[in-house]
């Protein structure tokens, strides 16, 4: 089983929704169905054209991905059918050796994913009522 991480290209796209699709449907029950969409839309449209993003794969079949941009995990997915394997973890150092990250603010109704950073040693700093879309999912700001 060969493992690798690599920067995505524009090819990569419908995957890496695939997988984000996934892993947002197992995680983020408390999403409303237009906000969905709504990422669904802006998310290849807006940010993954912006960002650079890199797809971790076993065997060439991607498992997950993850984003960094001024020090801020802005995004780590990992596809629900291959969660709790370690591809989240692997991903992560990956991307704190590469990027220096110290920062990632996570959906409030998210406990998994809170859970997942204090286990990388991440401490609660703060909290907003909104994301960052300005939408109503409180977002808990952690910090190395």
């Amino acid at each position: 089983m060969l493992q690798n991480i690599r920067l995505a290209t524009a090819e990569d796209y419908p995957t890496i929704m695939e997988i984000w699709e996934s892993a947002v449907k197992a995680t983020h029950s408390f999403l409303a169905e237009e906000d969905f969409n709504y990422f669904k839309e802006v998310i290849p449209r807006d940010y993954l054209p912006n960002l650079e993003v890199y797809l971790i794969t076993e065997d060439n079949e991607p498992k997950g991905f993850a984003s960094v941009a001024e020090g801020n995990l802005e995004m780590l997915f990992i596809h629900n059918d291959t969660r709790g394997k370690g591809y989240g973890k692997t991903l992560y150092q990956f991307m704190k050796e590469k990027t220096g990250l110290t920062k990632v603010d996570v959906n409030e109704q998210n406990p998994q994913a809170i859970g997942f950073y204090e286990k990388m040693g991440f401490k609660k700093i703060g909290r907003s009522e909104k994301d960052s879309s300005g939408k109503d999912y409180p977002l808990i700001h952690m910090s190395l």
